[in-house]
Protein backbone atom coordinates (compact mmCIF):
# COMPACT_ATOMS: atom_id res chain seq x y z
CA UNK A 1 0.00 0.00 0.00
CA UNK A 2 1.44 3.50 -1.24
CA UNK A 3 2.00 6.03 2.13
CA UNK A 4 0.80 8.65 -0.28
CA UNK A 5 -2.24 9.55 -2.07
CA UNK A 6 -2.93 8.48 -5.55
CA UNK A 7 -1.80 11.63 -7.29
CA UNK A 8 -2.65 13.33 -10.74
CA UNK A 9 -1.95 16.90 -12.16
CA UNK A 10 -4.43 18.12 -14.59
CA UNK A 11 -3.63 21.51 -16.21
CA UNK A 12 -4.66 23.21 -19.53
CA UNK A 13 -2.01 24.46 -21.82
CA UNK A 14 -1.78 26.10 -25.11
CA UNK A 15 -0.91 24.03 -28.73
CA UNK A 16 2.73 25.85 -27.92
CA UNK A 17 2.90 24.39 -24.07
CA UNK A 18 2.61 27.76 -22.15
CA UNK A 19 0.08 27.44 -19.28
CA UNK A 20 -0.39 31.73 -18.94
CA UNK A 21 1.56 34.64 -20.63
CA UNK A 22 4.62 35.81 -20.08
CA UNK A 23 3.07 38.55 -17.09
CA UNK A 24 1.66 35.63 -15.47
CA UNK A 25 -1.72 36.49 -15.85
CA UNK A 26 -4.63 34.12 -15.75
CA UNK A 27 -6.04 33.30 -18.88
CA UNK A 28 -8.96 31.05 -19.85
CA UNK A 29 -7.22 28.10 -22.28
CA UNK A 30 -10.24 25.14 -21.50
CA UNK A 31 -13.45 25.31 -23.03
CA UNK A 32 -16.64 24.83 -22.23
CA UNK A 33 -16.49 20.73 -22.05
CA UNK A 34 -12.93 20.89 -20.61
CA UNK A 35 -14.79 22.89 -18.12
CA UNK A 36 -17.21 20.41 -17.29
CA UNK A 37 -14.64 17.55 -16.83
CA UNK A 38 -12.45 19.66 -14.24
CA UNK A 39 -15.22 20.19 -12.27
CA UNK A 40 -15.97 16.22 -12.21
CA UNK A 41 -13.13 15.51 -11.57
CA UNK A 42 -12.21 17.97 -7.89
CA UNK A 43 -15.77 16.47 -7.41
CA UNK A 44 -14.12 13.00 -7.36
CA UNK A 45 -10.96 14.16 -5.63
CA UNK A 46 -10.35 14.27 -1.61
CA UNK A 47 -8.43 17.35 -2.42
CA UNK A 48 -7.21 19.92 -4.56
CA UNK A 49 -2.87 21.06 -4.31
CA UNK A 50 -1.70 24.27 -6.01
CA UNK A 51 1.50 26.35 -5.00
CA UNK A 52 1.61 29.66 -3.80
CA UNK A 53 2.57 30.92 -7.20
CA UNK A 54 -0.96 29.96 -8.33
CA UNK A 55 -2.34 31.31 -5.38
CA UNK A 56 -0.60 35.02 -5.76
CA UNK A 57 -1.25 34.67 -10.16
CA UNK A 58 -5.06 33.35 -9.90
CA UNK A 59 -6.28 33.73 -6.88
CA UNK A 60 -8.55 30.25 -7.42
CA UNK A 61 -11.27 28.84 -4.66
CA UNK A 62 -10.60 25.35 -5.99
CA UNK A 63 -14.54 24.62 -5.46
CA UNK A 64 -16.90 22.63 -7.29
CA UNK A 65 -18.77 24.51 -9.00
CA UNK A 66 -21.97 21.99 -10.11
CA UNK A 67 -22.38 21.66 -6.47
CA UNK A 68 -21.84 19.08 -3.91
CA UNK A 69 -19.18 18.63 -0.98
CA UNK A 70 -15.84 20.57 -1.69
CA UNK A 71 -12.35 18.89 -1.61
CA UNK A 72 -10.12 19.93 1.07
CA UNK A 73 -8.06 22.80 -0.52
CA UNK A 74 -4.27 22.58 0.19
CA UNK A 75 -1.98 25.08 -0.57
CA UNK A 76 2.31 24.76 -0.34
CA UNK A 77 3.68 27.26 0.63
CA UNK A 78 7.01 27.64 2.05
CA UNK A 79 7.19 30.92 3.50
CA UNK A 80 3.49 30.77 4.64
CA UNK A 81 2.99 34.14 1.87
CA UNK A 82 -0.76 33.49 1.51
CA UNK A 83 -2.54 36.75 1.34
CA UNK A 84 -4.89 36.32 4.53
CA UNK A 85 -8.02 37.35 1.91
CA UNK A 86 -7.29 34.65 -0.90
CA UNK A 87 -10.14 32.95 -1.89
CA UNK A 88 -8.35 29.44 -0.34
CA UNK A 89 -8.79 30.81 3.09
CA UNK A 90 -11.09 33.62 3.12
CA UNK A 91 -14.10 30.71 1.68
CA UNK A 92 -15.99 28.80 4.09
CA UNK A 93 -17.00 26.15 1.93
CA UNK A 94 -14.40 23.70 2.51
CA UNK A 95 -11.39 22.48 4.98
CA UNK A 96 -7.98 24.53 3.55
CA UNK A 97 -4.36 23.16 4.28
CA UNK A 98 -1.24 25.36 4.41
CA UNK A 99 1.82 23.56 3.94
CA UNK A 100 5.03 25.98 5.05
CA UNK A 101 8.53 25.16 5.86
CA UNK A 102 10.07 25.72 9.49
CA UNK A 103 11.85 28.71 7.70
CA UNK A 104 8.08 30.34 7.23
CA UNK A 105 7.88 33.58 9.76
CA UNK A 106 6.08 32.76 12.67
CA UNK A 107 4.17 35.76 12.92
CA UNK A 108 2.96 34.83 9.44
CA UNK A 109 2.44 31.10 10.53
CA UNK A 110 0.40 31.95 13.15
CA UNK A 111 -1.85 34.46 11.51
CA UNK A 112 -2.49 31.69 8.84
CA UNK A 113 -3.43 29.28 11.64
CA UNK A 114 -6.76 31.24 12.56
CA UNK A 115 -7.90 30.78 8.97
CA UNK A 116 -6.82 26.82 8.10
CA UNK A 117 -4.97 23.78 9.06
CA UNK A 118 -1.12 24.25 9.44
CA UNK A 119 1.34 21.61 8.29
CA UNK A 120 4.98 22.23 8.75
CA UNK A 121 7.56 19.81 6.72
CA UNK A 122 10.79 20.38 5.52
CA UNK A 123 13.68 22.96 6.43
CA UNK A 124 13.33 26.09 4.02
CA UNK A 125 11.07 24.29 1.33
CA UNK A 126 8.25 22.36 1.96
CA UNK A 127 8.76 18.64 1.73
CA UNK A 128 6.77 17.16 -0.30
CA UNK A 129 6.81 13.29 0.53
CA UNK A 130 6.62 14.51 3.75
CA UNK A 131 3.50 16.35 2.92
CA UNK A 132 2.28 13.73 1.02
CA UNK A 133 2.48 11.32 4.01
CA UNK A 134 0.60 13.72 6.28
CA UNK A 135 -2.06 14.31 3.92
CA UNK A 136 -2.51 10.60 3.36
CA UNK A 137 -2.62 10.04 7.22
CA UNK A 138 -5.65 12.49 7.01
CA UNK A 139 -7.83 10.28 5.20
CA UNK A 140 -7.02 11.92 1.55
CA UNK A 141 -6.08 9.00 -0.74
CA UNK A 142 -7.04 11.29 -4.34
CA UNK A 143 -5.20 14.43 -4.79
CA UNK A 144 -5.76 16.38 -7.53
CA UNK A 145 -2.97 19.38 -8.47
CA UNK A 146 -3.58 22.11 -9.87
CA UNK A 147 -0.29 23.74 -10.73
CA UNK A 148 1.48 25.53 -10.86
CA UNK A 149 4.56 24.75 -13.15
CA UNK A 150 7.06 24.55 -10.31
CA UNK A 151 4.87 22.56 -8.21
CA UNK A 152 4.45 20.23 -11.14
CA UNK A 153 8.22 19.99 -11.19
CA UNK A 154 8.61 19.24 -8.01
CA UNK A 155 6.12 16.51 -7.68
CA UNK A 156 7.13 15.19 -10.31
CA UNK A 157 11.06 15.11 -9.45
CA UNK A 158 10.17 13.44 -6.58
CA UNK A 159 8.71 10.48 -8.13
CA UNK A 160 4.97 11.66 -6.53
CA UNK A 161 2.88 11.74 -9.57
CA UNK A 162 0.47 8.33 -11.10
CA UNK A 163 -1.17 10.23 -13.94
CA UNK A 164 -1.42 13.33 -16.02
CA UNK A 165 -4.13 14.84 -17.66
CA UNK A 166 -3.33 17.96 -20.07
CA UNK A 167 -6.29 19.57 -22.21
CA UNK A 168 -4.52 21.32 -25.15
CA UNK A 169 -6.17 24.61 -26.06
CA UNK A 170 -6.77 25.89 -29.84
CA UNK A 171 -4.10 28.86 -29.29
CA UNK A 172 -1.01 30.39 -28.83
CA UNK A 173 0.53 32.31 -26.37
CA UNK A 174 4.16 32.46 -27.12
CA UNK A 175 7.05 33.99 -24.81
CA UNK A 176 10.14 32.40 -23.88
CA UNK A 177 9.44 33.42 -19.78
CA UNK A 178 6.20 32.32 -19.89
CA UNK A 179 5.65 29.55 -17.97
CA UNK A 180 5.17 25.77 -19.11
CA UNK A 181 3.24 22.76 -17.93
CA UNK A 182 6.58 21.88 -15.65
CA UNK A 183 9.51 24.46 -15.24
CA UNK A 184 11.51 24.17 -12.18
CA UNK A 185 15.50 23.21 -12.65
CA UNK A 186 14.28 20.73 -15.65
CA UNK A 187 15.15 16.92 -15.49
CA UNK A 188 19.02 15.40 -16.43
CA UNK A 189 16.68 12.86 -18.53
CA UNK A 190 13.63 13.07 -19.61
CA UNK A 191 10.54 11.51 -17.37
CA UNK A 192 8.63 8.75 -19.59
CA UNK A 193 4.87 8.85 -20.11
CA UNK A 194 2.80 5.64 -21.21
CA UNK A 195 -0.47 7.43 -23.33
CA UNK A 196 -3.71 6.17 -21.75
CA UNK A 197 -5.85 8.51 -24.24
CA UNK A 198 -6.61 10.88 -26.60
CA UNK A 199 -9.84 12.25 -26.92
CA UNK A 200 -10.94 15.38 -29.28
CA UNK A 201 -12.80 18.20 -27.28
CA UNK A 202 -14.42 20.94 -28.55
CA UNK A 203 -11.34 22.71 -30.53
CA UNK A 204 -8.56 21.28 -28.19
CA UNK A 205 -7.31 17.89 -27.37
CA UNK A 206 -7.73 15.82 -24.25
CA UNK A 207 -4.52 14.03 -23.38
CA UNK A 208 -3.81 11.30 -20.73
CA UNK A 209 -1.04 9.88 -19.54
CA UNK A 210 0.31 7.37 -16.85
CA UNK A 211 3.65 8.20 -15.40
CA UNK A 212 6.37 5.70 -15.79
Amino acid sequence: MKSRPFVFINAAMSADGKISTYERKQIRISSDADMKRVDELRAGADAIMVGIGTVLADNPGLTVRSGGKNPTRVVVDSMARTPMDAEVISRKDGPTIIAVSRSAPYERVEALREKAEIIIVGDKHVSLPELLGELKSRGINRLMVEGGATLNWGLICEGLVDEVYVYIGNMIIGGKDAPTLVDGAGFKEPIKLELLGVENMDEGILMKWRVR
